[in-house]
């Protein structure tokens, strides 16, 4: 899960599409040295889109590649002959993905609804876990199918509502986590954007941590969190949070959901 909130915001919201833009950045770019430590639950699920994918391709993109392990899972999968690239926001998962994986791997800083690359360009595009990141999932479909090759796959994983309920639940906040959106709305922005082929599938995953403070750590740690404006917590406040999410606890641990989308596409 990572960076790539996106343009194509109308002029009224566009100050706040670039602060937006500017936090998740930032968020992303200072978890990046522990990201794939504890990114537990994003690997897993990322291990899914690894199992969909077509026996050939030779020009392979993955959208929001974060430290770049499933880039170089992509690599691994095809012959010297693919070109892949990975592309992220946040330059300091970038960074991340050089010095982890310093092969012949493309690394591209950009935005997903502005990608730096040209018109049917890709046979490939995969994406775990980063277009929930992105206000406009209209122009962030476009832009995937406009570099797509006629025939080109597209693999997404991304998240559907009642993702991390257990997490609001405990902190009472539900609206300060992200407005996921459901498989009707990816199905009618997939079509809108001119793909003829597509699969919406969903699937719940639910991992357990031990306590409230791995929970969390499997949250921000992953810089899946933005600042936002308002007090801070208190002491008084994390432990009420940690006596609401003992309720939910089972043998296996306490839980945290994500109600996971896969989107398979043809252009």
């Amino acid at each position: 899960m990572t960076a790539l909130p996106c343009h194509g915001l109308d002029a009224g919201t566009d100050a706040r599409a670039r602060d937006w833009r500017a936090r998740v950045a930032h968020a992303f770019s200072r978890a990046a040295p522990h990201y794939a430590r504890r990114a537990t639950a994003q690997h897993a699920m990322g291990k899914r889109l690894l199992e969909r994918l077509p026996d050939h391709a030779r020009d392979v993109l993955d959208l929001g590649c974060g430290p770049g392990d499933l880039t170089a899972a992509l690599a691994t999968h095809y012959d010297a002959a693919c070109t892949v690239s990975g592309l992220d926001l946040a330059p300091g998962m970038l960074a991340e993905a050089r010095r982890r994986h310093p092969g012949a791997i493309r690394w591209l800083c950009g935005d997903a609804a502005d990608l730096p690359l040209p018109s049917a360009s890709l046979d490939l595009v995969v994406s775990n876990l980063a277009i929930q990141w992105c206000p406009d999932l209209d122009a962030v479909l476009a832009e995937i199918r406009r570099v797509s090759r006629p025939g080109g796959r597209v693999l997404i994983n991304t998240l559907a509502p009642g993702t991390l309920d257990e997490v609001g639940r405990a902190w009472e906040r539900p609206a300060a986590l992200l407005e996921f959106r459901d498989a009707a709305r990816h199905r009618r922005a997939a079509y809108a954007a001119g793909f003829r082929r597509v699969e919406v599938t969903a699937r719940l995953e639910r991992f357990h941590y031990p306590d409230l403070a791995a929970v969390m750590a499997s949250i921000k740690g992953v810089g899946a969190q933005v600042a936002h404006s308002g007090a801070r917590l208190s002491r008084a406040d994390v432990a009420r949070a940690a006596r609401r999410f003992e309720t939910l606890r089972t043998d296996a641990g306490l839980p945290v959901s994500y109600h996971l989308l896969t989107l398979d596409l043809e252009r």
